[in-house]
Formats: C-alpha cells, sequence, structure tokens
C-alpha cells in the first residue's frame, strides 16, 4: 500500500520559515517525479513545485521562485519542501503527489497523479 506522509506544517508569522517533509513507502520512490501543491479555502488546488526522479530538474510556480525549494533523498524515501519569506497568501494544505507522469506533477490542479498524501496545513499570521 502507497503512503505518502506529510510534516512540518504549523503557524509562522509573515516573513517566516518552514520545512516540509513529505515520506514515501509502498512505491519504488526512486523512479517517481515527486511535487507540492496547495490548496486555500476556497480556492482551486494549485501546483506548487515539482522535482524530478533523480533531482535533476526542478520547477515552480511564479509565486513561490526565489522563495521555496524543493529537494528530495532517494535514500530516506522523502521530498522536502523548504519555505522561506512566507507571506499570508501561502497560507493552504499543503498536499505532496507521486507520478511517473512529470507534466502531471508539475500542472495545476494535478488531475491524473498516481498518489496524494493528505496534507499539512500551514498557516501564515500577518
Amino acid at each position: 500500500q502507497v503512503q505518502l506522509v506529510e510534516s512540518g506544517g504549523g503557524l509562522v508569522q509573515t516573513g517566516g520559515s518552514l520545512r516540509l517533509s513529505c515520506a514515501a513507502s509502498g512505491l519504488p520512490f526512486s523512479t517517481y517525479h515527486m511535487g507540492w501543491f496547495r490548496q486555500a479555502p476556497g480556492k482551486e488546488r494549485e501546483f506548487v513545485a515539482a522535482i524530478t526522479w533523480t533531482g535533476g530538474r526542478t520547477y515552480y510556480v511564479d509565486s513561490v521562485k526565489g522563495r521555496f525549494t524543493i529537494s528530495r533523498d532517494n535514500a530516506k524515501n522523502t521530498v522536502y519542501l523548504q519555505m522561506n519569506s512566507l507571506k499570508p497568501e501561502d497560507t493552504a494544505v499543503y498536499y505532496c503527489a507521486a507520478d511517473r507522469n512529470i507534466m502531471h506533477i508539475r500542472t495545476t490542479p494535478g488531475d491524473g497523479i498516481n498518489y496524494w498524501g493528505k496534507g499539512t496545513l500551514v498557516t501564515v499570521s500577518s
């Protein structure tokens, strides 16, 4: 059974940082592209960042470029999202996703993605 378990969310002030983690099990992690999506209340789920299975390429939505960094450790079956200079508009539930099709992983709203985590809430106070 495939599981993606996010952690690291919480409450932070504007300008602060958080590091999200997503631990994967039940799938050959190093052969899957990984991504992060988010969904704010009343809004569509949105692509945030993605990383290829080798870690050789990364993708970001424009609104987080220069502030967020996605990385992965294939030895630990874990993908990370380092979030710096957080803004209130970053407030959302953040979801980890896994798929072998990079276009699924790097495109809003993530239709067709094989596996999703249950999400972790990030709240940025002003």
